[in-house]
């Protein structure tokens, strides 16, 4: 065990100095995301892409080869979140617009290095799935694309949740390596967000774990960008 590994069970609480609020924990996110923000801007998409080839290769592989072991069956997990202040149309309107523009959707999730919209509907995603970096495409999310997910145990109740989108997500060569089922439902305080992926089956159990996370930081930045928009 290392000093530092040994030094967490100490606490240490800001007593005074700066006069904004906020924690430790706070200040260091701030500066965690300004400094990824400027090197993501300083860099730009292909050059960054270009650094990461090796490691999207890699993810790639891994992808792939849990999809064929899989053989067509996934593994489904969901992160559930509570809005208050904002309704689900409000939401979805923002989010609509906010996908045309990448800064927007990169600035989501640390681990998001491009999100492209192409021709054809669908979005060229490059992002970690778990510890892999991959590249991968989300599929149109026209209403057709609903299809598969008719008989999933996750689909909510229309009247409840009446906003619902799904996808598959897929690689280059069209192996599926995952979906995505998002539904939405107006609440008394404001809205409800189920968000489910589905991963092969042959994949370890923390990839999972570690995608139900993104889901919660990423869709909890876009809510509240969503929020300060509508404000």
């Amino acid at each position: 065990m290392t000093d530092m590994q040994s030094s967490t069970t100490a606490a240490v609480l800001l007593a005074s100095g700066p006069a904004g609020p906020g924690s430790i924990d706070d200040f260091e996110l701030f500066y965690s995301r300004r400094v990824l923000s400027l090197l993501k801007t300083r860099l730009g998409r292909q050059p960054l892409l270009d650094l990461l080839a090796k490691d999207i290769e890699e993810g790639n592989a891994f992808l792939r080869q849990s999809a064929r072991d899989s053989g067509g069956s996934f593994t489904s997990g969901t992160t559930v979140l509570e809005t208050q202040g904002l309704k689900a149309g409000q939401f979805l309107a923002w989010m609509g617009k906010a996908f045309a523009d990448e800064n927007v959707l990169l600035a989501a999730q640390p681990e998001h290095y491009a999100m492209v919209n192409k021709d054809d509907g669908s979005v060229h995603v490059t992002e970690n799935i778990g510890p892999y970096i991959c590249s991968f495409y989300l599929g149109d999310w026209a209403a057709e694309a609903m299809a598969w997910a008719t008989d999933a145990d996750e689909l909510l109740p229309e009247s409840t949740f009446p906003h619902k989108k799904a996808t598959n997500l897929f690689l280059a060569d069209g192996t599926i390596v995952g979906r995505v089922l998002i539904q939405f439902g107006d609440t008394d305080e404001g809205f409800s967000s189920h968000l489910t992926v589905y991963l092969p089956s042959s994949s370890p159990a923390d990839i999972l774990e570690h995608h139900l996370r993104h889901f919660a930081v990423e869709f909890r930045n876009w809510i509240m960008a969503a929020a300060t928009a509508s404000a």
